[in-house]
């Protein structure tokens, strides 16, 4: 049986049939649903000239083509389809819900799966639906500090304490500065982090509190939705406050393995920045492996910037934690207790 499905009914279901993308697989890597996987319709290259045809020729001609390159592969659809649906249950979709995902779906059920579900709208669909998602209002709980403070560290801290908790750096797959991509895979696309933040995001109960790290609207070269970095940039920030040094030896034993030349091309990346003497310095410190004096100079730069940002809230929102160490444990107990301590005040004083 084929039968249609909407991607909110899709969703919402606790054990949701395994999903098939039919787009070429450059549209998959740009954005997917995540947990999909891509048995491609089509190659970028065979999709591009079926559209050029489509377009300079005629719509019988485009979808003759189409047949051409799909009919060698009408096997091997089934096979890979198997491997994603052993019990013959399937999702699939493509852009629009067209006639990619209705033909894949008509091959698959006349080979013998027994539930197929076209989702209705496809992609672009869901894309809606997580744009949408962002929309709505959120009880969020922003950790701020300068560069350095450990806050991923106290944030995990947090969850594992039983909060919700979403990592944007780690959903970026950077930390948000020069150095940020130190360490990290790449990036996914602007695209697919919404995805992915939307996944993680709709798992939560929105009616509780949502910790996240105060960022820029930026990360890397991915953005944090606009409907909802401006909710960020609306709440109350909880500033942890600790002494540079603190910082500087926390970033040593954060980047210091990865080597020199990674970190004289990340210090390069704020050489404009940073000013020509202080960059020339850094080098120089850098090639004596005084890490801590390097960590030190950058410090100055990134806590200006920092300062500059949070200058532009509302004064009456930072609220400042002073921490004298850097221990992930410990200061997360402190700023649960500060931050629920705040809320109740201001619930009962308002």
């Amino acid at each position: 049986m084929i039968s249609k499905m909407s991607i909110d009914d899709y969703l919402a279901q606790e054990h949701p049939q395994p999903l098939i993308d039919v787009r070429s697989p450059g549209e998959y890597e740009k954005g997917h649903i995540p947990g999909a996987t891509n048995i491609a319709l089509f190659s970028n290259d065979e999709r591009a000239h079926v559209g050029t045809v489509y377009v300079r020729e005629s719509r019988e001609k485009a979808i003759e083509l189409g047949y051409q390159y799909v009919n060698p592969k009408l096997n091997w659809f089934i096979t890979e389809s198997q491997k994603v649906a052993p019990n013959s249950s399937v999702a699939v979709h493509c852009w629009r819900g067209g006639m990619r995902s209705q033909s894949f779906a008509e091959h698959l059920h006349a080979h013998g799966f027994k539930d197929v579900r076209l989702i209705t709208g496809g992609y672009k669909a869901y894309r809606r639906h997580v744009l949408s998602f962002f929309e709505q209002p959120f009880f969020l709980r922003i950790l701020g500090g300068y560069t350095g403070s450990g806050k991923t560290q106290v944030l995990k801290e947090i969850q594992r304490k039983g909060h919700q908790v979403i990592d944007l750096e780690g959903i970026a797959h950077h930390k948000g500065s020069a150095f940020g991509s130190i360490g990290e895979s790449s990036q996914p696309s602007v695209e697919q982090f919404e995805n992915y933040l939307h996944q993680q995001m709709s798992a939560f109960d929105l009616q509780q509190p949502i910790w996240l790290e105060d960022e820029s609207h930026c990360i890397g070269h991915v953005k944090i939705p606009m409907a909802l970095f401006l909710q960020i940039r609306q709440q109350d920030v909880y500033f942890v406050d600790l002494p540079k040094e603190q910082r500087a030896r926390f970033l040593v034993n954060d980047y210091a393995a990865y080597g020199n030349d990674v970190l004289d091309a990340a210090i390069d990346g704020i050489a404009k920045r940073l000013g020509g003497q202080n960059v020339k310095q850094a080098h120089q410190l850098l090639a004596e492996n005084n890490y801590y004096e390097v960590a030190l100079l950058t410090l100055q730069y990134y806590d200006k910037a920092y300062r500059r940002g949070i200058a532009h809230r509302d004064a009456e929102k930072v609220q400042q934690i002073p921490l004298a160490v850097i221990d992930a444990t410990k200061n997360a107990e402190t700023i649960i207790k500060f931050v629920e301590n705040y809320e109740h005040d201001k619930t009962h004083t308002i």
